[in-house]
Order: C-alpha cells, then sequence, then structure tokens
C-alpha cells in the first residue's frame, strides 16, 4: 500500500483529499504545518507528497528539502512561472494549482506513483536523448534541449513506456498545460510535432494508426 503525506491548512480540502486518497486504497497523513510535516517525514517513510506551497509556518519548499526519497506534487493557488520552475528544477513530479478538479489530481497521482516505482535511479533514455528527472533537463549528445514544460512532461511519459503503444488518452492524463488544465485532444497532435522537431533523430516517435503512439 502507498503511503501519501498531505501537507495542507486548509482543513477542507486536506480532508477532502483524504477521504478520496483513502477511498483508492491508500495510506494518507495528513500535516497542516512545516513543523508537523517535519515530525511526520522522520516518524515514517511516504512514497509521495503532496505539498501546499503557503504554510502558517512556512513554505513548501522548506517541506520538500526534507522529503529525499519522496515523491512531490505540489498543491497550491502560487502559479507564478518562478515559483513553478523552482519546483519542478527540485525534482517536483508535478505542480498543480487550485482551484483543481479532483479526478484529475488523482490521475497524476496515479502517475507519479507508477514513475517513482518504474525508476530505481533520476536517469531516463529514449533512444540517443538522456533525461535527468531530478534537475528535470534533457539532453542529446551532451547538448541541453530547449523543451517547454508540458513538452519534457511528454518525453518524459514516453521515456518511462518506452516500446508501448500509448492511446491518446493515456497521453493526455501524463501531460497538462502551466496552468493546471488538461490538454485538449485536438492539440495533442501539435505538441508531438513539435516534441519531434526538437528531437531530430535522437529518438523515434511512431503514430500507431487507430491507437496513438509508440516511441523508442
Amino acid at each position: 500500500m502507498n503511503k501519501i503525506l498531505i501537507i495542507e491548512d486548509d482543513s477542507m480540502i486536506a480532508s477532502g483529499l483524504t477521504y478520496a486518497l483513502e477511498q483508492e486504497g491508500y495510506a494518507v497523513t495528513h500535516a497542516a504545518t512545516v513543523r508537523a510535516a517535519a515530525a511526520a517525514t522522520s516518524a515514517a517513510g511516504f512514497d509521495l507528497a503532496i505539498l501546499d506551497m503557503q504554510l502558517p509556518d512556512g513554505t513548501g519548499f522548506a517541506v520538500r528539502e526534507k522529503l529525499t526519497d519522496t515523491a512531490v506534487i505540489f498543491l497550491t493557488v502560487v502559479d507564478d512561472e518562478g515559483n513553478i520552475v523552482k519546483a519542478f528544477e527540485g525534482g517536483a513530479e508535478d505542480y498543480i494549482t487550485k482551484p483543481f478538479r479532483l479526478r484529475e489530481l488523482l490521475a497524476r497521482v496515479k502517475t507519479a506513483l507508477r514513475r517513482r516505482e518504474g525508476s530505481h535511479s533520476n536517469i531516463e533514455t529514449l533512444g540517443g536523448v538522456t533525461i535527468d528527472i531530478h534537475a528535470g533537463k534533457a539532453c542529446i549528445g551532451g547538448e541541453p534541449l530547449d523543451l517547454t514544460a508540458l513538452e519534457y512532461r511528454l518525453l518524459l511519459t514516453f521515456a518511462g513506456n518506452k516500446g508501448r503503444v500509448l492511446s491518446r488518452s493515456q497521453i493526455l492524463e501524463s501531460i497538462w498545460d502551466s496552468a493546471g488544465n488538461f490538454v485538449e485532444d485536438n492539440t495533442l497532435t501539435v505538441y508531438i510535432k513539435r516534441l519531434r522537431e526538437k528531437l531530430g533523430g535522437a529518438a523515434n516517435i511512431e503514430t500507431v494508426s487507430g491507437l496513438g503512439y509508440r516511441a523508442d
């Protein structure tokens, strides 16, 4: 059973999330402050933390530093680009802005846990592309790729499912725009086209007619 830590000072949000996650079969612990979160993490290990950015006694980044072996999803009203970039550069799996949709959050929790369980290192590869998950960067032959946050997530989705056919709906569950909204199905083709152009011949993203996409 996966163990999830919710660090959230809004009691209504925390209770709603706790109930929904427990219904999905997760073991959930709630902390409302940085101090309580520190006590919880010292007493037990967690597979994933859902972390508010603004807490009564500090910021979510102070908690993030203590979660060295835990996947982290930021859940916050803070939506400025600087904090989003800082979160991903610090190794966050996801950044969701409030208000949020519960089904979407649950899908992202599953994706984050699946990625954590499927990888024993911070490095993923896809063809000739190397992805440093901890740093949130991708390179080809040592040269960094200039990817948007969404293109990076799309690349990471393909890298984590090498050789598998992914339906459009599976891909759409794993990527989102910077405002925390689902990417529209009719724009997915555009994003994949852009990613293909940036990858060049370093990796192959194949369209499987009637089914979706496969990458290697």
